[in-house]
């Protein structure tokens, strides 16, 4: 089966960051947003969060008709972003296991012990005629688990990759390459 290559999404909530630091709407994150597709970039990637500390649900909805090349809105799965996605319909849907009190993202799913829960979002994204992909840990097990749960695509965590990688950085990679065979072959 013929995999195709991995396509260069910017996450563009720094620059609302930025943004929402300065007040006003400078930077612009829907002008960034048609800068990087017209740079080369095939996606753009926010994450609304409740507290809208970055990407603003007013943001999504501007971003929803000027993004040219894939759309991709990660989020939890809670109500609200549920709704976002049933309304804006982009081409990805990325499930993070972040609670809105939590900072940024600090783990991926168990795809084990989250498993109906998983399953049942993913099914309901789906009906909307949205490709899901879920955040997990570089473990085998965890990448089984999302294929039993029905995404269609996974995102490894790297915050070990990236604290690994300045001890070992050939041990810093090892389990995201198993993770990425795994997935690989499980299409």
């Amino acid at each position: 089966k013929h995999l195709s290559m991995t396509k260069l999404s910017v996450n563009i909530n720094k620059i609302a960051t930025i943004r929402n630091a300065r007040g006003g709407q400078n930077p612009n994150v829907v002008k960034v947003a048609q800068d990087c597709e017209r740079f080369g970039a095939e996606g753009i990637t926010v994450h609304p969060r409740p507290d809208e500390r970055h990407i603003t649900t007013k943001d999504v909805y501007d971003l929803k008709d000027r993004v040219k090349t894939e759309f991709n809105i990660e989020g939890y799965p809670d109500k609200r972003y549920l709704s976002i996605i049933d309304d804006i319909r982009p081409e990805q849907a990325t499930l993070v296991p972040d609670p809105p009190h939590v900072l940024t993202s600090n783990a991926g799913w168990d795809t084990i012990q989250n498993k109906s829960l998983l399953k049942e979002i993913i099914q309901e994204l789906k009906s909307y005629g949205v490709r899901t992909s879920i955040f997990v840990a570089p473990d085998v097990a965890m990448v089984e688990g999302a294929k039993e749960i029905g995404t269609d695509r996974i995102e490894l965590y790297t915050e070990m990759y990236a604290t690994g990688h300045l001890v070992n950085p050939e041990n810093a990679v090892k389990n995201y390459l198993e993770a990425a065979i795994k997935a690989q072959e499980l299409g």
